[in-house]
């Protein structure tokens, strides 16, 4: 069964961010390339949700987080009511104790 997925407005934001910052550092092609492959990343996870490893920066939330990889970027998402949430993209250069902040 395929199931649905949805980015958090917290997840759409990092996108937005990561789009911007590649767009102007590097040019509008390299930008829409990573961000383009992030979504196409996601979209493993309509057929198979389980394929991430679970977060262990967030295993003592409540909810289970898991994550997938795409290039420098960590991919965190939950699964919920027969959906997929992205919960944001992680860019894994940074200090990881980031992600336990930008995720609520």
């Amino acid at each position: 069964m395929e199931m649905k997925i949805l980015w958090t407005q917290e997840s759409v934001d990092r996108l937005k961010n990561i789009f911007d910052y590649y767009n102007y550092k590097a040019s509008y092609k390299i930008a829409n390339k990573i961000v383009e492959g992030i979504i196409k990343q996601t979209e493993l996870l309509s057929h198979n949700p389980f394929i991430g490893q679970r977060e262990e920066l967030l295993r003592k939330r409540t909810i289970k987080y898991y994550y997938l990889i795409y290039t420098n970027y960590k991919i965190i998402y939950w699964i919920g009511n027969d959906l997929i949430y992205i919960a944001t993209v992680f860019d894994t250069r940074q200090n990881p104790d980031k992600i336990r902040r930008g995720i609520k």
